[in-house]
């Protein structure tokens, strides 16, 4: 894979990541250094954020909740822009804590919109979710309010820039099914799928990386700044794992529990625009070069 140039870092600024420790985060403050940027984060879990110190010495880590002003307001000191990917954003688990969902989704990027109104940035990228499009659950319905929010702030604060990307489900993320199966599979035991004709849009880390720059490079306003995407189904998924993960010998075990709370069968990533059921399939082959 080809990853594309970053030209919306300037050599010497500072750019605050929310949720830089996580999966996503990391993979981007990489690329920020790689272009001369200096980098703030801010994350809850100081475990990750000393691992990420170890790893970039150079990035100034700063544990603390977004949803706090006070520790905010600290992160916000001496920054130029800000990427937005704190979250929490495990669907099922976001069904049983819906207050800690909307916590950190909804009133931490409210706090975070807040406290920038008035301050003189270059950008403000939000970070956002297929799971709007078709808003099902909490985890969905806390980032399309996130995305309403960030535009009503555009219209009220036109001398800032808002930018909003949103995109499908990011390969190997944190908390993903296929980090699951893979421990699963390669110990021989069952795994567990919901629904093997469910579909869902599928990119690797670097992809989504590389559309966080394509939408500051590209659009024009804060409205969701969608990529096109092919999709995968999960039984497909599940098949390219156990050929590539299952040992020699080793026999694939599954159990199906059917659909959860807060999910989908299919996904979209606009509202009015094609289901991952009929958009452009990865074939079993080509999952199993990208797992």
């Amino acid at each position: 894979m080809t990853i594309k140039m970053v030209n919306n870092i300037e050599k010497g600024k500072t750019y605050l990541v929310t949720g830089g420790s996580g999966f996503l985060g990391r993979c981007l403050i990489k690329r920020i250094l790689e272009a001369g940027g200096n980098v703030k984060t801010i994350a809850r879990d100081e475990g990750k954020l000393i691992d990420l110190k170890q790893t970039y010495p150079e990035v100034e880590i700063i544990t603390g909740d977004i949803a706090d002003p006070f520790d905010m307001k600290n992160a916000l000191k001496n920054i130029n822009a800000i990427f937005h990917l704190a979250a929490f954003k495990h669907v099922g688990i976001a069904e049983d804590q819906p207050r800690e969902c909307v916590k950190s989704n909804l009133i931490g990027s409210l706090n975070l919109l807040e406290l920038t109104a008035n301050i003189d940035l270059d950008y403000i990228m939000m970070v956002s979710t297929d799971k709007t499009a078709i808003v099902s659950g909490v985890y969905g319905a806390s980032k399309f309010l996130m995305e309403r929010l960030t535009h009503q702030f555009e219209e009220n604060y036109p001398h800032h820039t808002y930018r909003t990307v949103r995109y499908g489900n990011v390969l190997y993320s944190t908390g993903s099914v296929l980090c699951k199966w893979k421990n699963l599979l390669e110990a021989n035991k069952e795994v567990i799928i919901t629904e093997p004709e469910a579909t869902r849009f599928y990119w690797t880390v670097d992809q989504a990386v590389d559309l966080i720059f394509d939408c500051l490079a590209n659009a024009t306003n804060s409205y969701p700044f969608v990529p096109e995407m092919k999709a995968m189904k999960m039984g497909d998924l599940l098949t390219a794992m156990a050929e590539k993960y299952l040992p020699e010998g080793g026999t694939l075990k599954v159990k199906q529990i059917g659909m959860q709370p807060g999910e989908n069968l299919h996904e979209k990533v606009l509202t009015d625009g094609i289901s991952s059921e009929e958009a452009d399939k990865f074939t079993i082959e080509e999952i199993k070069e990208m797992i």
